[in-house]
Formats: C-alpha cells, sequence, structure tokens
C-alpha cells in the first residue's frame, strides 16, 4: 500500500494546504467507545480495523498540521437522547481552543434538539454532523423537522453518514435522505464517505439537488475497495460533480496511513483541476476560507 507524503501532495497541486471535512475529535470517554467498537469490528466486515492515529488529542491536532491540513473538522455524535447539548458544549470549548477546527455540532431527535441546534448555531456553529447508522434514528422524525428548516435557512452543512456501509442500519440508504430532501430542499447536505455502498444512488440526489455534496471518507482506498468496490461505470460522474466532492479521511480511525487517502484520489485519474477542488478548493467555498491564486500542479 502506498502512502505519499501529504504535505507534498498538496504543494504539487500547488495548494497552501488541505481541508478536510471529516475527521473526529470528541470527548475522550466517547472516543474510546468509538475505538472499542473499530478493536471489534472485524467480525463484522470480515478484515481487522486497527486504529492508525491512537494518539492523545495534542497529538492529533499535531499530526494534522503536520499533514498540510489548513481546516478540519470535530466529528461528534450522540447515540441516544441527552448527549447532544453536552457533546455540543464540548465541541464549542475544542473549537475556541483549536482555531483551525472548523466548529462542529450534532444533533438526535429528542425533545429540545431546535433550541439546543439553534444555540449551537448562534455560538458559532459551522458544520453539523448526524450519524444515522449509530444514531439509529429517521431523518424525518417529527422532532428534527423543525430543525432541518433552521439549518436549511442558516445555510449550514451537515456530513451524514447515510451509507449502508460497513453493516445497514434500519434507516441508512438513499431512500430516507431523498425523503428529507423532498421537503427541505435546500439543506447542506455532505453525504460521508460517498454513500458507500450505494454510490450510484447518492450521486444521482447530488445530480438532482443542489446542495448535495459528497466526502472521500474512506472511499476509493484499497481497504474499502476490498469491502464495497466503486463502480468504475461511475468514475465520470465524479467528473461532472466535482465541485461538490470534499475531501474527508476519517482521521484518526482509519486502518492505513493518512497519505493512503490522497494516493487514492489521486490514481483516480482525473486530473489536477479535480484534485485541487476536491481537496481544497471545493470546501474553502463552502465554508467561506480563503482560496489561494490559481497555480498550475504538476500533471500526475
Amino acid at each position: 500500500m502506498s502512502s505519499t507524503d501529504p504535505g507534498d501532495f498538496a504543494h504539487l497541486l500547488g495548494l497552501p494546504g488541505l481541508v478536510d471535512v471529516h475527521t473526529h475529535f470528541m470527548p475522550q470517554n466517547v472516543l474510546d467507545k468509538v475505538w472499542a467498537y473499530f478493536d471489534s469490528v472485524g467480525p463484522l466486515t470480515g478484515h481487522a480495523w486497527p486504529i492508525e492515529y491512537r494518539e492523545e488529542e495534542d497529538r492529533r491536532v499535531e499530526l494534522l498540521r503536520g499533514f498540510g491540513v489548513l481546516a478540519f473538522t470535530a466529528m461528534l455524535y450522540p447515540h441516544k437522547p441527552g448527549m447532544g447539548r453536552w457533546l455540543n458544549d464540548w465541541a464549542a470549548g475544542f473549537a475556541a481552543r483549536t482555531p483551525d477546527c472548523l466548529h462542529t455540532a450534532t444533533l438526535f431527535p429528542e425533545p429540545g434538539v431546535r433550541e439546543y441546534v439553534r444555540d449551537a448555531i448562534d455560538a458559532g456553529a459551522r458544520v453539523f454532523k448526524v450519524h444515522l447508522q449509530v444514531g439509529g434514528f429517521d431523518p424525518n422524525d417529527p422532532l428534527l423537522d423543525d430543525v432541518w428548516g433552521v439549518l436549511a435557512d442558516s445555510l449550514t452543512p451537515v456530513v451524514v453518514h447515510c451509507g449502508s456501509g460497513p453493516a445497514p442500519g434500519r434507516f441508512t440508504g438513499p431512500d430516507p435522505v431523498e425523503r428529507l430532501l423532498a421537503r427541505h430542499p435546500r439543506l447542506r447536505l455532505i453525504v460521508a464517505h460517498m454513500g458507500m455502498p450505494e454510490y450510484a444512488d447518492f450521486l444521482g440526489l447530488a445530480e438532482r439537488y443542489e446542495g448535495v455534496h459528497l466526502d472521500t471518507t474512506m472511499a476509493f482506498t484499497d481497504f474499502s475497495e476490498r469491502l464495497a468496490p466503486f463502480p468504475e461505470a461511475e468514475r465520470k460522474r465524479l467528473l461532472d460533480l466535482g465541485e461538490r466532492i470534499l475531501l474527508g479521511s476519517d482521521f484518526p480511525n482509519i486502518p492505513y496511513p493518512y497519505g493512503h487517502q490522497l494516493d487514492a484520489l489521486a490514481r483516480l485519474d482525473l486530473g489536477d483541476d479535480w484534485l485541487r477542488g476536491v481537496c481544497h478548493g471545493n470546501a474553502a467555498r463552502l465554508f467561506g476560507l480563503p482560496l489561494p491564486p490559481h497555480s498550475q500542479g504538476i500533471h500526475r
């Protein structure tokens, strides 16, 4: 498995660095449970899932900066009622002490969710994470209807784990998301993991709804190609939707070096302009980050 140096990757493309919209930071007791899940996931997927970057929080931030990541997120998510506001309070503190983190928040269908989502936005949250698989809830739950309206009106992007990988949940797959978008077509949804394994269906949603984006998290890597290969026939759609595909990595919870995600994108052979957009420009526009002057990368 090859693994390029991430800083070199950005430099060769003429970029000041990378923007990674799918990285995880959360309270350590919650992260420990997430890591325990991945430690035990081998029987579920048929493949061991060693955590490549099982480090202390400060070291993980230092590693991302060393990879040339200019902006990243703190994806966190509740699995039961009563966690959402607490996680958002933690994330606000993390963003305050980590200026290159895009202030991240989350939600769960429960009484009071509209209020704490509104509070998070007022406190500066720039992106939300929703995990339909872990949370086990329908995005069309009536408790969330006003919440989606608030997020749509505020143009706040929402990263949604809605694909059925690595294992299907009660409300994963494209149908619940399509019903949601039919009611809230202005939502800025970022489909995590390219919608793995329902890639074609989620590409279709992006074609029909201009607010739908997809992140590359773990897609196209050797690990995921063994579990849920991306269909060769869909590759042209990646190029056609190039402005709405964003770099995501799942750092630190990945079973390979960070640079392998970048190698996997480069070997798609969709061109330097596509890579520049995916690795920096598209997310920079979505989140209002500084855009570098155009420069020619080395042709790959």
